[in-house]
């Protein structure tokens, strides 16, 4: 089995020679080699040509001086260039363990895999590695929202997120990818049907420099999202839109004829909980319905679920019309678009979340995670440039 590993980079020059010796550890030097997607203003070819001169796994490298779609068309790049029948992607900072590509390669060739996910959030995985808490929030509330939004194609991929995975060459439809942003194995795996099966492991730290993470890769992932998905999320906000205008108009109607805002809210809520489930079940989760869960168990999941965050959203309610100059009914409808991505993504997780159609690490069931940062034995230093 012939092996690429395809490493996007972007200023990364410290980084490279002990990669590329931690790699030659791992790999067979025949029938594998390392391929450097570069899109660096730095010394990074330089520092790639330096390693590839010692390097008994061979080295290649595409350099980009007019980069498009980010990291994701790096890698797409890289797949249309590999001489692999597997192709594994991984970060060149490092925190992804090289020593797991060994394992990610044997578990695709004992399961008949498309794609090898190595995930932090199943097994003993974890994403120690991510610096603060804030990011660890971002990344796990990003990964909920995503597999809320592609529930049937993530069923089995616990962290699409992730930039560390294998994949069969041949099972890759190139011309269908839209690359953009960070997030390539979400572009796979929303736009066709791959058999997945995961690794746990460890994210670790950076060996050296500063992560490229910013507020604008995360506009780009929002926009990657959008363009992926405008299917199922959408028919939830139509749905939840008609919802929202029933709700307002119920609740405007009983006021007019005296009862107490906060009555006619609850009131409201009730109708339309129960309408919307309804609708849900006929128009949005249609195909998710046969996963095992009885009606009456989803109807219960959802209605108690909606009634709590009406009954949550009250206070904030009350909070808003006592002490602001807004109307209660327009503060009314800024509470149910406050509410609609939660709602959204608990029942595409909970109520009609989709069950596994494939074992987590089947071929090595039981074994622990490699650690992202082992210790380098002494004398082990990579050969200087």
């Amino acid at each position: 089995m012939s092996t690429t590993v395809i490493v996007p980079t972007y200023n990364e020059s410290p980084n490279v020679a002990e990669l590329v010796r931690r790699l030659g550890a791992a790999l067979p030097p025949d029938g594998s080699e390392i391929l450097f997607v570069d899109d660096s203003s730095d010394d990074t070819p330089a520092a790639i040509r330096a390693s590839a001169a010692w390097s008994e796994v061979p080295v290649r490298l595409i350099h980009r001086d007019a980069p498009v779609g980010g990291l994701s068309g790096a890698v797409v790049e890289g797949i249309r260039a590999s001489a692999g029948d597997w192709c594994v992607v991984m970060d060149g900072d490092l925190q992804h363990p090289p020593e797991l590509v060994p394992v990610l390669l044997e578990t695709g060739a004992g399961t008949g895999a498309d794609v090898v996910v190595a995930s932090r959030h199943v097994g003993d995985g974890s994403n120690a590695g991510l610096s603060g808490v804030g990011r660890k929030v971002v990344s796990n509330a990003s990964i909920a929202l995503t597999r809320a939004m592609f529930p049937s194609r993530l069923r089995n991929c616990t962290d699409p997120m992730t930039g560390f995975f294998a994949l069969r060459r041949a099972a890759i439809e190139i011309d269908t990818l839209r690359p953009q942003g960070f997030k390539i194995l979400l572009e796979i795996l929303a736009r066709q049907r791959l058999r997945v099966v995961e690794e746990p492991f460890i994210f670790g730290a950076r060996f050296a420099g500063e992560s490229k993470a910013d507020f604008r890769q995360g506009l780009r992932f929002v926009q990657q999202l959008a363009a992926l998905r405008f299917g199922r999320m959408s028919r939830f906000g139509l749905i939840g839109a008609v919802g929202a205008v029933a709700n307002l108009a119920i609740m405007a109607g009983l006021i007019a004829v005296g009862v107490d805002y906060l009555v006619a809210a609850v009131i409201a809520a009730v109708i339309t909980i129960v309408g919307n489930f309804f609708l849900q079940e006929a128009f949005v989760f249609h195909d998710l319905r046969a996963e095992g869960r009885h009606l009456a168990h989803r109807f219960a999941q959802s209605v108690g679920f909606n009634a709590l965050e009406a009954l949550a959203r009250l206070p904030l309610l009350y909070l808003i019309v006592q002490f602001t100059p807004i109307p209660s009914v327009l503060a009314q409808a800024v509470t149910l678009v406050v509410a609609f991505i939660v709602r959204y993504v608990y029942h595409a997780r909970v109520v009609y979340r989709p069950r596994r159609t494939t074992p987590i690490s089947p071929l090595l069931a039981g074994a622990k995670p490699v650690a992202a940062a082992l210790e380098r034995p002494s004398g082990s230093a990579a050969p200087a440039a």
